[in-house]
C-alpha cells in the first residue's frame, strides 16, 4: 500500500535537509502537546466516540470493573479454572478494592452457559428481610418510606451463599485457591484507584458517627486518596475463615453470631435465624426474540423483564431507516422506557409474594398493544401500567469466558456507596441497603413483609443466537440498567457497532417514571443526554414536548464478552467510563 504525499514529503525533506527536517517534526511535536490532545476521533478506524479497540483472545477472556479483578480472573483461567472459577475470584477481589460498590455484605445475580449441557442456568442470590422486622413498626417510627441509611435498610447478603452455590455447580479449583487474591490485596493493601477516591470523602460524611466505619475504611480517620495502599485487614481474616468453613462459616458459626449481636446494638433486626436460614436460588432465564437474536434475563425480584418489553416495543420500528442520535430514535426509546417501567413499577417483586405475569409481560402480542400508546410527536405524560392477563445504585459487573466454552455474566452490589454504613465488629465490610428498595404503601406487590426479597436492580444479561451463546453482558447503574442494556443492543443490532464502541455511544437516561417504592410519575419526566448527541436532535425533541437536562454520572458502566463462533475467538469491551479492563490469552 502506497503512503500518503504528506509522508513522501516529509521523506524527501530528511534526505535534503536533515536540519530542517528535525526543526520541523519538534515543532509539529510541541505545537500538537500543548493545543491539541489526541482524541478517541484520531484513530485509525471505527466510531469517533470510541475510545480503544476490541480485546479479542482465543483463550478465555475476563472483562470487570477493576484491572486488579480482570488479572485475577485470567490467573485462575491460566492455573486451569474455568470461567466460573475465574468469576468467583475477581468479585471477591472487586469486594476489596471496590467496597463502596459491592462484597460480602450485599447480593449478587448470574446467568452462566454451561458447555457440557450447552443451557442458560439463573442464579438469584438475594436475601430477604429479617423476620423480626415488620410494617407496622415502620408505621410506630411514621415512617413513609424504609430509610436509605441505617440498620432498618440491611437485608441477608446473599453474596457469599451465591459464590458456594456456582462453585458447587460448575466449579473446579477450591475456593482456598479462588479467594487468596482477594486475602492478599486484603492484606498487603493496593492503591486506591480514581473512582473509589471520589467516593470515599462521601462515605465519611454520611456514615462517619456509625459504628466501625471510621476503623473500617478510615484508620487515623481521614479518608484513602487516590494512589495511596489501603489495606483491610479484618476482611482479609474474614475471607480466610469462608474460605476455610465455607459458606456456614459466614451464615451459621461465630460470624452469624457477631453479626446478630452487632445488629442488635445497632437498634437493626437482622438476627442469626435470618443468617442460618438463607438460600439462593437457581431459576430459569426468560427471553425474547429480537431481530434474530435471544435476549436473555432474569425474573423478578429482578427488573431484567424490562429490557425484554422495551425490545419488544422497539421491535416494532424500523431502525434500518431510523438514524443513531436521530429525534425518532431518542424518542421512541424513551416512550418505550415509559411504558415498562410503569409495568415494572406496579408488578415486579418477589414472586413467593406476588402474582407476576411474567410472560404475558413480555409477549409480543402484549408488546403490540403498548406500542400503540406511542405517539410519534409527541412526549407522554403520566402512562398507566398495562392489564396482562393472568434511582442511582452502585454496583460492579463482571464477564468471564474459558476454553471450554463457559460463559459467566455476574452482577453484584451493596445498592448505594457504602451500602447502609452498617459495618459490624471486626468483619471488614459493610451491609448493603437493599431494603431500601421496599414500599410501605400497603397492597402492592413490593410492600414490605418480613422474610421477603425486595425489588432488584442488579441484572446480568446474556445473548444467545441459533441456540449457541453470543455475548455475556451488563450495565451497572441502578434503574438505568434496563435502559443501558437495550442501548447495547441497539447499538449492536440496529445500528452496527462493534462491541466496544456499543459501550462508549453517547447514552440516553430518563428519569421521572414511576418506581416499585411508591412514587408515581408526574410528568412527561426529563431525558438527560451525554455530550455527543446533536443539537438539532434535543432541539427537536423539545419540540414533542419533551423536557431536556444533562447530567452526571448516571450512565452505569458496561463489560462484555461476545463469542465468534466462526473464527473460535472472544472479543471482550470494558466501559471507559469506569476504571475496569478487558484482557485475554
Amino acid at each position: 500500500m502506497g503512503s500518503p504525499p504528506y509522508f513522501a514529503a516529509f521523506y524527501l525533506l530528511n534526505v535534503l535537509d536533515p536540519v530542517r527536517y528535525l526543526t520541523l517534526v519538534f515543532l509539529l511535536v510541541l505545537s500538537y502537546n500543548s493545543t491539541s490532545p489526541a482524541l478517541a476521533q484520531d484513530r485509525l478506524s471505527g466510531k469517533a466516540f470510541a475510545t480503544r479497540s476490541v480485546v479479542m483472545a482465543q483463550n478465555g477472556m475476563a472483562c470487570t470493573s477493576h484491572p486488579l479483578a480482570t488479572q485475577a480472573a485470567l490467573a485462575v483461567l491460566r492455573s486451569g479454572g474455568n470461567a466460573i472459577d475465574a468469576a468467583i475470584a475477581a468479585n471477591a477481589v472487586q469486594g476489596v478494592v471496590e467496597p463502596h460498590m459491592c462484597g460480602i455484605g450485599g447480593d449478587l445475580f448470574a446467568i452462566v452457559w454451561d458447555a457440557k449441557t450447552k443451557k442458560l442456568y439463573g442464579l438469584n442470590a438475594s436475601g430477604r428481610s429479617p423476620y423480626g422486622l415488620t410494617l407496622d413498626e415502620f408505621k410506630k417510627r411514621g415512617l413513609t418510606r424504609v430509610p436509605i441509611n441505617g440498620p432498618l435498610s440491611v437485608s441477608v447478603p446473599g453474596c457469599v451463599d451465591g459464590w458456594f452455590e456456582l462453585h458447587k455447580k460448575f466449579g473446579k479449583q477450591p475456593m482456598e485457591r479462588l479467594l487468596a487474591p482477594a486475602i492478599g490485596y486484603a492484606r498487603q493493601g493496593f492503591p486506591l484507584h480514581d473512582e473509589a477516591a471520589e467516593f470515599w470523602p462521601d462515605m465519611l460524611t454520611r456514615f462517619g458517627n456509625l459504628p466501625n466505619i471510621k476503623d473500617t475504611y478510615a484508620p487515623g480517620g481521614l479518608a484513602p486518596k487516590r494512589g495511596d495502599i489501603f489495606r483491610n485487614p479484618a476482611l482479609a481474616s474474614t475471607l480466610e475463615k469462608i474460605a476455610k468453613g465455607g459458606r456456614d462459616a459466614f451464615y451459621k458459626g461465630d460470624m452469624a453470631r457477631s453479626i446478630d449481636q452487632f445488629m442488635q446494638k445497632a437498634g437493626g433486626y437482622l438476627r442469626y435465624r435470618d443468617l442460618a436460614e438463607h438460600t439462593s436460588n437457581w431459576i430459569d432465564p426468560v427471553s425474547t426474540n429480537y431481530r434474530g437474536y435471544d435476549v436473555w434475563e432474569l425474573p423478578p425480584n429482578g427488573q431484567g423483564i424490562t429490557v425484554l418489553q422495551m425490545l419488544n416495543i422497539l421491535e416494532g420500528y424500523d431502525f434500518s431507516k431510523i438514524s443513531w442520535g436521530s429525534p425518532e430514535h431518542v424518542h421512541l426509546f424513551t416512550e418505550a422506557k415509559k411504558l415498562a417501567f410503569e409495568d415494572r413499577a406496579r408488578y415486579y417483586a418477589d414472586p413467593d409474594f406476588a402474582q407476576i405475569p411474567v410472560r404475558q409481560l413480555i409477549s409480543k402480542d402484549y408488546a403490540a398493544e403498548r406500542r400503540k400508546l406511542i405517539n410519534p410527536n409527541l412526549a407522554g405524560s403520566k402512562p398507566e401500567a398495562g392489564h396482562p392477563a393472568l434511582k442511582n445504585g452502585d454496583t460492579i459487573y463482571l464477564t468471564v469466558a474459558d476454553s471450554e466454552g463457559n460463559m459467566v455474566s455476574l452482577i453484584q452490589s451493596i445498592y448505594l456507596n457504602f451500602g447502609s454504613g452498617m459495618a459490624p465488629d471486626g468483619l471488614g465490610f459493610v451491609f448493603q441497603n437493599r431494603g431500601a428498595m421496599y414500599t410501605l404503601q400497603e397492597g402492592q406487590n413490593n410492600t414490605f413483609a418480613p422474610h421477603k426479597r425486595p425489588f432488584h436492580t442488579i441484572i446480568p444479561a446474556f445473548i444467545t443466537k441459533d441456540g449457541q451463546p453470543y455475548m455475556s453482558f451488563g450495565v451497572m447503574g441502578g434503574s438505568f440498567q434496563p435502559l443501558g442494556h437495550v442501548q447495547i443492543i441497539q447499538n449492536l443490532i440496529d445500528f452496527g457497532m462493534n462491541l466496544q464502541e456499543s459501550g462508549d455511544a453517547p447514552r440516553i437516561d430518563h428519569q421521572g417514571s414511576s418506581e416499585p417504592m411508591g412514587d408515581r410519575m408526574a410528568d412527561s419526566g426529563l431525558i438527560t443526554l451525554e455530550s455527543g448527541f446533536p443539537y438539532e436532535t434535543i432541539r427537536e425533541l423539545m419540540k414533542k414536548g419533551h423536557k431536556i437536562g444533562y447530567s452526571f454520572g448516571l450512565y452505569g458502566g458496561y463489560q462484555a464478552i461476545l463469542y465468534d463462533a466462526v473464527n473460535k475467538v472472544y472479543q471482550g469491551a470494558s466501559d471507559a467510563r469506569k476504571d475496569g479492563q478487558a484482557a485475554g490469552y
